[in-house]
């Protein structure tokens, strides 16, 4: 896995030069945000367009690193086109989650490949249930499933204040994914990655009886 898999470096690639490009013309990046109003009048494009643009270079950088860390590890399990399939029902669901959630705001807008990458994130944490990762600024190894758990608390904390344009929402729609699509292609990762898969289940119910609450 120390080299990038090219279906990796190809959604790299796009998600910088579509995003770069949303940073420099705004009228790109107005037609092709996640916007209420416009989706609910047919624009359906943007519930995938979204998902390629993003807030600012922070928000390409952290979602693109975060990629670069977990992805090799998805790819190498299930190959190139069933991550490309994860991948792409990940970005799908989280956006179709902030659709429901924000249904009630016409005005709601947001970007960003953040549920895509948080499918991504729990596949490979489900895959490899042993994984120790570390946080910026805080060097201490930590598992797989509490960072996920740290990052879907953060998701959640996000969803309530919305003050920025970035798709919180979409993390746990996409984190759903990514955990249900590992099971369909990898249905021995319930037995392998029980544990993990309990911790990582008890965050997402969490997460869903505050979005119930708040939809």
């Amino acid at each position: 896995m120390t080299t990038l898999p090219s279906v990796v470096t190809a959604i790299i690639v796009s998600n910088v030069l579509l995003s770069v490009l949303g940073f420099k013309n705004q009228a790109f990046f107005n037609k092709y945000q996640f916007q209420m109003a416009k989706i609910k009048a047919g624009e359906q494009i943007r519930m995938w367009s979204s998902g390629f643009l993003h807030v600012d270079f922070n928000h390409l950088f952290v979602n693109m690193l975060s990629l670069y860390f977990f992805a090799g590890y998805v790819v190498y399990s299930l190959g190139e086109m069933k991550f490309l399939a994860l991948y792409l029902t990940s970005l799908y669901l989280g956006n179709y989650l902030s659709y429901r959630y924000h249904n009630k705001q016409d005005d709601y807008t947001a970007v960003g490949a953040s549920g895509a990458v948080s499918g991504v994130v729990f596949s490979a944490v489900l895959l490899y249930p042993d994984m120790k990762m570390m946080m910026l600024f805080f060097p201490i190894p930590l598992p797989g499933y509490v960072m996920a758990a740290l990052y879907m608390a953060y998701t959640i904390y996000g969803m309530g204040k919305q003050r920025d344009n970035i798709g919180h929402s979409a993390h746990f729609g996409g984190a759903i994914a990514g955990l249900l699509g590992t099971i369909a292609f990898v249905p021995s990762v319930l037995i392998d990655s029980g544990f993990t898969l309990a911790i990582l289940a008890a965050t997402l119910t969490i997460a869903a009886v505050i979005f119930r609450r708040n939809s």
